[in-house]
């Protein structure tokens, strides 16, 4: 994997997942479910797919967006309890291959043209594309099956 890239990848915030873990009702109101993973379940917390038999929460999430139409709420997977978090701001290397929308947004929080399906392989470059464009302030990956937010991608340099 490049290691120029001018991103960050970053998982939902820690102090996020401390209150669903705690129980706390999500961002629609409602309380965390406790799951005992089959397998394969996309853990946002550490970026990684489940094992089975893990110990899980899912909650309703709202990515970091502006107020306004374009901000969304949906159902995510994370570790019932703390389990450190995501490795150091690189692309998940887990989660290589895997097909995801990488959804572009403006200072508005208004969903930009750059918006892509992209097949997983290689992402340093396209988003390293997308985030060229100044009017870029992020990118959401979301799942393309069921369009969950996966992680936040946020220009460094």
């Amino acid at each position: 994997m490049d290691t120029t890239t001018t991103y960050r990848i970053d998982a939902i915030a820690p102090q996020t997942l401390d209150a669903a873990r705690a129980g706390s009702p999500d961002a629609g109101g409602t309380p965390p479910e406790r799951r005992t993973a089959d397998g394969g379940e996309p853990l946002r917390c550490c970026l990684r797919d489940a094992s089975p038999g893990e110990e899980l929460i899912l909650f309703g999430y709202r990515p970091p967006l502006p107020e306004g139409p374009y901000r969304e709420y949906g159902p995510v997977f994370a570790h019932a309890t703390p389990c450190g978090g995501a490795v150091d701001g690189r692309y998940p290397e887990g989660w290589l291959g895997r097909p995801q929308v990488y959804r572009a947004y403006d200072a508005e929080g208004r969903i930009h043209p750059a918006t892509r399906v992209h097949d997983g392989s290689a992402p340093d470059a396209v988003l390293d594309e997308m985030l060229a464009d100044p009017s870029v302030i992020g990118i959401h990956s979301r799942n393309v099956a069921y369009g969950c937010f996966m992680f936040t991608v946020t220009r460094t340099a």
